[in-house]
């Protein structure tokens, strides 16, 4: 009766074991598995730049709308400038510590020296324009001014030698300068799986890229649009090694538990 009830419980710790470690496991691999799409499969056969809900090129100038951030320096003088809002932007992307404007619901923002400009509608390089003729006419000679719009940004996710937000400083900035930005991809990348989700979140435009083939670097989908998701996944070795340590994970406390059953067993006949 001993010996049953003894037995009894060790099933029950094994069951227990298994179940935590089949969680652990399932956890890892979620981790692991980022924004899967029925259309991934495509991955095994691109060529070159394959799209999924093509919504064409959209505007390649990116244009200021109201809610956005700007930062704008004289580059002849750096502390021009100093009034404002302290922002710390993303690894890669800038100066550590920009000091920005917000563009306000009027669609002006409120500047040093020459207060409330309109800005919106127009590309960083329109506004550049405008600003440096106005501060040249009212407060500086010959500036050199520089317009950054802090908050259009992709967003890096994945095998990537660093993750994050990176912003899009320049107009016309595309894939390979930001994969750059990022330190490249890891050993673990599978450059067939670079994927760019854009656009309506409910409906999104995915655009598939083998980094293998430099025919792909000639599409202009690869030139970076506001709020882009950038995504590029492990190797399937590394996906099957990934699975066969999650496999490993649960059948080892298993093992053990058994094992101990086993002695106890022999131990008490």
């Amino acid at each position: 009766m001993q010996k049953a009830t003894l037995l009894k419980n060790l099933l029950f710790l094994s069951i227990i074991t298994l179940l935590l470690s089949a969680c652990s496991a399932s956890n890892a691999r979620r981790k692991k598995t980022l924004f899967n799409s029925p259309t991934d499969n495509v991955t095994d056969t691109i060529k070159h730049v394959y799209v999924v809900n093509d919504q064409g090129l959209g505007d390649i100038y990116y244009r200021i709308k109201v809610n956005d951030v700007i930062a704008v320096r004289n580059l002849q003088n750096r502390e021009f400038g100093a009034v404002g809002t302290a922002s710390s932007v993303s690894p890669g992307a800038g100066d550590s510590n920009m000091i920005t404007y917000p563009v306000d619901n009027d669609g002006t923002v409120n500047l040093p020296a020459i207060g409330r400009v309109s800005i919106v509608g127009l590309t960083r390089k329109e506004a550049t324009i405008k600003l440096q003729q106005i501060y040249e006419k009212d407060q500086l000679k010959k500036p050199i001014i520089e317009v950054s719009i802090v908050n259009v940004k992709v967003t890096l996710l994945g095998e990537f030698s660093s993750q994050g937000n990176y912003l899009l400083e320049r107009d016309n900035t595309n894939l390979i300068e930001i994969i750059g930005q990022a330190g490249g991809i890891t050993k673990d990348a599978d450059p067939k799986t670079l994927k760019i989700i854009r656009g309506d979140k409910s409906r999104p435009e995915t655009i598939y890229v083998n980094l293998n083939d430099i025919n792909s670097l000639a599409s202009k989908k690869l030139i970076l649009q506001n709020n882009d998701i950038i995504v590029i996944q492990p190797t399937k070795n590394i996906v099957l090694s990934q699975k066969l340590q999650s496999f490993n994970n649960i059948v080892q406390p298993l093992l053990v538990v058994i094992n101990l059953a086993v002695l106890i067993f022999t131990f008490t006949r």
